[in-house]
């Protein structure tokens, strides 16, 4: 019985846009388990602009607490303290929650798990199908990893993901009123949420793009507000890109949390970006996006969930490459796409919002 369950120990690596995507099965996992103590395994994004999961659940009471992952560990040593602290916790059940991998990965960490005592185990991904988004082959998209993800999570029940209650991130009242002071220099107007940056080379548009879509954006919107959201690194890109922004503005990077940019660009009326982090976080608290896509992931599995987004996304010769950093092909994917195109996208988006 499910209800029995006291601990179950959660498996889902990654930062904070694979954290964002997972939310419906993190929720489906409390509604399974509402009396156990959830703890969620994940790794410690070494990179400074990858927030770690536990920077977007911590305080959603959607899990209670997190072991780390030694992601890329050969050491023994390491493996043995992590097998030690997992049997410590007693797990009950594992949910088995990864990005796509393959069967000898899946088949290796199942026995590691069952060395640790865990008997019993939800969404190994052990047949092909599960391990992949699914291609329509009418329209040539592919499967959200959102909605893979839901699949996993049949066993459990099955999770809508057009429910909006399955994206909640259970922001908190403190968050909230963190939100609305920084925005006080931008208070009382329609706010557009900017996020410029990347930790991907293969993914950056380039700053003279987001200078010339937000110089265009500033003479045409002048009683909006702007609001750029990113990490600190990126203050000065963000910088740059608004320096001509004739209204309001209000530069967030590094100075608030995951969950307080979340609660900041449910404050906007649109969100203009990359494919990254704050685009999920922009979707999931149902901010419309405006979002350039290089083409290194296939098209749509990495997209915002919602039909009202507008995504500038090329589908060249080269697509679904998966590189961090593009040189061979000059990044032809992103290059092709002229500010203009962008613009007609915002204003699309716009009119969606109003």
């Amino acid at each position: 019985m499910q209800n029995s369950i006291e601990r179950v120990l959660i498996y889902r690596l990654g930062s904070l846009g694979d954290t964002v995507v997972a939310l419906p099965c993190f929720h489906q996992i409390a509604r399974a388990y509402p009396d156990a103590e959830r703890c969620l395994l994940t790794n410690i994004p070494v990179h400074s602009k990858a927030p770690a999961a536990y920077e977007v659940l911590d305080g959603s009471g959607l899990v209670h607490g997190f072991l780390r992952y030694p992601i890329g560990s050969r050491n023994v040593l390491e493996l043995i303290d992590l097998q030690r602290q997992i049997r410590a916790f007693r797990p009950q059940v594992l949910v088995y929650l990864t990005p796509r991998r393959q069967a000898g990965e899946v088949l290796r960490d199942a026995a590691f798990f069952r060395l640790c005592g865990i008997p019993r185990m939800v969404g190994l991904p052990l047949a092909r199908d599960s391990r992949a988004n699914r291609l329509d082959s009418a329209t040539g998209w592919y499967e959200p990893e959102a909605a893979r993800l839901a699949r996993l999570m049949r066993g459990l029940g099955k999770i809508d993901l057009n429910d909006t209650a399955n994206w909640d991130l259970r922001l908190t009242l403190d968050e909230h009123k963190r939100a609305a002071d920084v925005l006080v220099p931008v208070q009382d107007r329609p706010l557009i949420a900017c996020s410029v940056g990347t930790k991907v080379q293969a993914k950056d548009w380039g700053r003279e793009n987001w200078r010339s879509v937000l110089d265009t954006l500033a003479a045409e919107l002048p009683q909006h507000g702007l609001v750029l959201i990113g990490a600190n690194e990126e203050y000065a890109v963000s910088e740059f890109a608004a320096s001509s922004w004739v209204g309001r503005s209000v530069n967030l990077c590094g100075s608030v949390t995951p969950r307080e940019s979340a609660a900041v660009m449910a404050r906007a009326r649109l969100f203009l970006g990359h494919d990254s982090g704050p685009m999920h976080l922009a979707a999931t608290v149902g901010t419309t996006c405006v979002v350039v896509f290089s083409a290194r992931n296939r098209p749509r599995t990495w997209f915002p969930w919602g039909e009202h987004h507008e995504v500038v996304y090329h589908r060249t010769d080269c697509w679904g490459c998966d590189l961090e950093i593009c040189i061979e092909q000059k990044k032809k994917c992103l290059t092709s796409i002229a500010p203009g195109e962008v613009l007609a996208a915002v204003h699309r988006a716009l009119a969606k919002a109003a």
